[in-house]
């Protein structure tokens, strides 16, 4: 088995978490994560990118639910151009 060492690297709180959130749907911790994409990195020498969660969040799929009814409902004011729009929001 390879030595292991520790590090310690500083980031914003709220990146951390939200880092934490996400590799947890992948399956692993934040260690397990960097040691990822310091092994890929390694591989292609240069940054990685093509690990990610290939599917939208709730959020967003809420949205796009949202979007999708109102498209489809008969009682819902529709407008043929933005202006239209636009001009409806400055009454």
């Amino acid at each position: 088995m390879a030595s292991t060492t520790n590090f310690s690297v500083r980031m914003d709180s709220e990146i951390k978490k939200q880092s934490e959130s996400l590799f947890s749907e992948l399956g692993m911790n934040l260690t397990t994560a960097i040691n990822v994409f310091l092994r890929q990195s390694l591989r292609v020498g240069g940054f990685p990118f093509d690990v990610k969660l290939e599917q939208p969040n709730r959020e967003t799929v809420a949205a796009m639910l949202e979007a999708e009814r109102i498209a489809h409902d008969p009682n819902v004011k529709h407008y043929s151009d933005v202006e239209e729009a636009l001009r409806e929001l400055k009454r």
